[in-house]
């Protein structure tokens, strides 16, 4: 469905982990201050893209030999 990034950036977990930790305090940041409605989508699929793409669908490369 969507295509995984498979960039040497992201290969990390930390990395990874620290992408969907960020999105998930915008997402509840503009639900708990904000209430702008177009805000809240946009962050709320912004960590719905990330939550699926860097857990749900990654897959490690193969070991290079």
């Amino acid at each position: 469905m969507f295509q995984v990034p498979d960039h040497p950036f992201y290969r990390p977990l930390w990395r990874r982990l620290a992408i969907i930790a960020v999105s998930g305090i915008w997402t509840a940041t503009e639900i708990l201050w904000s209430g702008n409605v177009l805000w809240i989508v946009i962050a709320g699929g912004f960590f719905l893209y990330a939550l699926y793409v860097f857990l749900i669908a990654w897959k490690d490369p193969p070991a290079a030999t």
